[in-house]
């Protein structure tokens, strides 16, 4: 790490995913992502209970009792141990945990540790607060409206204004996240489109799903969303290492990368709290009759009834993105 002056994708990906960085190093951060924020994979096994239902509605639609399970981002393997631990009985998954990290050790030997998807499997593609955490840039309009890349310190995060941007970058502002009134902020999501679109084309049948936090054109935050996590708190995103870097993504900027990538596949853009539903978590509390008959049935259903409440909350989780991609069968929901 050093004070030069540099771009925000570059000081990211050195902070993130360079050999001293927080997603590296034990030493910065030895419990892994969830001893820094809370997603919904461990805000409830529920969340892996919705993923599991995915996995039979594909094995259905695909007549096949033997799927790929990627987990992209994976973390230290939560999701899939959940997932492996409600699998049913006829349903095979082969467990693929994408991540830059070390493999943990105590992880289910059937977890495959890989730092890429693994090309042309058949089954479910996740990637639950992924794209967040994949580097871009960031621009501002400066007083006269132009944007220019906003470059960063890596000591303190202190920023100033670097060259106008161009190209590629300019292009994708326009479309995407417009800059004209002096102060504005975007991040350019260009990495972001790349990333996912080749993560779901590494699938040659089923589903690819980005969950995250997310906006889309005509309601972009107006001063961008970059920022820091360290401790289960929000911090000032400071490039050194010591904390997570993550913005939300736009992810109607994916879903089009996806479409002109893979002509074949179908998209649908929603929110988590529709998503569950969909997947049977739904928040109801159960009947009260139900403490009368069985007590103990109704404190379980009761507690499941919150978690999925928290899944599913307006304000919060229940806002996350969901983008899904089917390929290679007929278009509509699995």
């Amino acid at each position: 790490m050093t004070d030069e002056w540099r771009g925000w994708r570059e000081a990211a990906q050195a902070a993130l995913y360079g050999d001293e960085g927080f997603y590296r190093s034990p030493s910065r951060s030895p419990e892994g992502p969830a001893g820094h924020f809370r997603t919904s994979v461990h805000a409830s096994p529920l969340f892996a209970t919705a993923v599991v239902r995915l996995l039979t509605g594909i094995a259905r639609e695909l007549d096949s009792g033997t799927l790929a399970l990627v987990d992209v981002g994976a973390g230290r393997g939560e999701l899939l141990t959940g997932v492996l631990a409600a699998l049913p009985e006829g349903l095979e998954v082969t467990p693929y945990a994408v991540e830059v990290a070390a493999r943990p050790p105590g992880l289910d030997p059937r977890i495959e540790w890989c730092a890429e998807p693994p090309a042309g499997v058949t089954g479910l593609l996740f990637a639950n607060e992924w794209l967040d955490n994949v580097p871009v840039e960031v621009a501002e309009a400066d007083a006269d409206g132009v944007p220019r890349y906003v470059h960063v310190r890596t000591s303190d995060g202190a920023e100033r204004l670097g060259t106008p941007v161009t190209g590629a970058d300019a292009a994708w502002l326009e479309r995407w996240w417009p800059l004209s009134v002096p102060g504005d902020r975007a991040e350019i999501g260009r990495p972001r489109d790349t990333a996912w679109a080749r993560a779901a084309g590494s699938l040659t049948a089923g589903l690819a799903v980005a969950v995250d936090y997310a906006h889309v054109r005509g309601a972009r935050p107006p001063f961008g969303t970059l920022t820091g996590f360290r401790g289960g708190r929000e911090v000032r995103p400071v490039p050194d290492g010591s904390c997570d870097l993550t913005a939300h993504v736009a992810l109607d900027a994916c879903a089009a990368a996806v479409s002109t990538a893979l002509a074949h596949a179908s998209t649908e853009l929603t929110d988590q709290r529709a998503a569950l539903r969909r997947l049977g978590v739904g928040g109801d509390r159960p009947p009260l009759s139900l403490a009368a008959t069985d007590p103990a049935g109704y404190v379980r259903a009761l507690a499941a009834a919150g978690e999925a409440a928290e899944l599913t909350a307006r304000g919060g989780l229940g806002d996350f993105g969901w983008l899904l991609h089917r390929v290679g069968f007929p278009a509509g929901p699995p």
